[in-house]
């Protein structure tokens, strides 16, 4: 791309539930010429809103190619986040329009995160707590709780977050074995085994889903494959709702076919408090905060501006996903 200099066009933050964009309009002084905030939900608000933006940056706005066919001058959508399940990529490349995520800005804290679900999970120390409120002071009623050292722990889907999971748990001293289609055994390091994911199941005494949501992955767990997993495994997901067929979970844990879940996310976020999930004493759920840290926030909204800043200038993109 040849490379330009001076104010190249209007960005719009088509949708943002932060603070504010002071963060953006510093990264993108002297390459925009305005950067205009928006709070659109649908469809129709996009078109209406969007269709003179350069460049757009987007939380949750539904990216479909009936939108992206009315945003003509649109050289890039990056998305806050890892994810783009709501960006039409197909539809972004047959326009030329770069698609990009910000992949790497919370990889510790989504593992942290995890880890720490798992170790809810494993310790039972929710549990515990609640039963000391109740007035029932007796380490007995949490059997049965295992050495990590004596645990595996399987990982579905080997990215940055997952690989950083895994080195977490093997730290701990769990066995850890991995699924992911994507991953050579050569590109991990040597305490991870790949298997098939019918096997990391079965074997696993935790499961922790790192996997984005794509049409395969789609409720990837739903029941034959929860059925798979030891009636004393756990289950813990930080990346997206779909991948785990709720109505399966529930009835495993229902059944007792399951020790335990612990999720960050849901197919319908927010969670109602009707959820059937929520009856579950052994089911912990989290506001899809495995991401956040004051750092990562920031690291966040200085990413996606760059990203845009670097296609308006007519640089390469670091963390374009499509392809054209």
């Amino acid at each position: 791309m040849e490379k330009h200099q001076g104010k190249q066009g209007v960005v719009i933050v088509a949708d943002c539930d932060h603070p504010s964009i002071d963060i953006e309009k510093s990264v993108l002084e002297g390459v925009a010429s305005e950067v205009r905030w928006l709070a659109c939900k649908t469809e129709d608000e996009i078109i209406a809103q969007c269709g003179d933006g350069d460049g757009i940056i987007i939380q949750y706005a539904p990216m479909t190619r009936r939108v992206l066919e009315q945003l003509p001058r649109c050289r890039i959508i990056a998305r806050y986040g890892v994810g783009v399940d709501t960006v039409d990529l197909a539809a972004a490349s047959d326009r030329g329009i770069v698609v990009s995520n910000v992949p790497d800005y919370g990889t510790h804290e989504v593992s942290d995160h995890a880890l720490a679900m798992m170790l809810c999970l494993t310790r039972k120390v929710p549990m515990a707590s609640a039963q000391i409120k109740r007035g029932q002071w007796d380490f007995r009623l949490m059997h049965p709780v295992h050495r990590h050292q004596v645990q595996t722990i399987g990982i579905v889907g080997l990215g940055r977050i997952g690989r950083a999971m895994a080195h977490k748990t093997h730290a701990l001293g769990m066995k850890v074995v991995g699924y992911d289609p994507y991953v050579k055994p050569a590109d991990l390091p040597e305490y991870i085994s790949l298997l098939p994911l019918e096997a990391v199941l079965a074997q696993s005494d935790v499961v922790s889903v790192h996997c984005p949501l794509t049409e395969t992955t789609r409720n990837m767990l739903d029941e034959p494959m929860l059925r798979l997993m030891k009636p004393s495994a756990y289950l813990v997901n930080t990346a997206r709702g779909c991948i785990v067929d709720e109505v399966a979970l529930d009835k495993l844990l229902t059944e007792k076919k399951l020790a335990g879940a612990a999720m960050d996310v849901l197919a319908a976020e927010p969670g109602p408090a009707s959820h059937p999930l929520f009856r579950h004493e052994n089911f912990y759920c989290t506001p899809h905060m495995a991401w956040h840290s004051e750092e990562s926030a920031q690291e966040l909204k200085r990413k996606a501006a760059e990203e845009v800043r670097r296609v308006l200038r007519g640089e390469a993109p670091m963390y374009q996903v499509n392809k054209f």
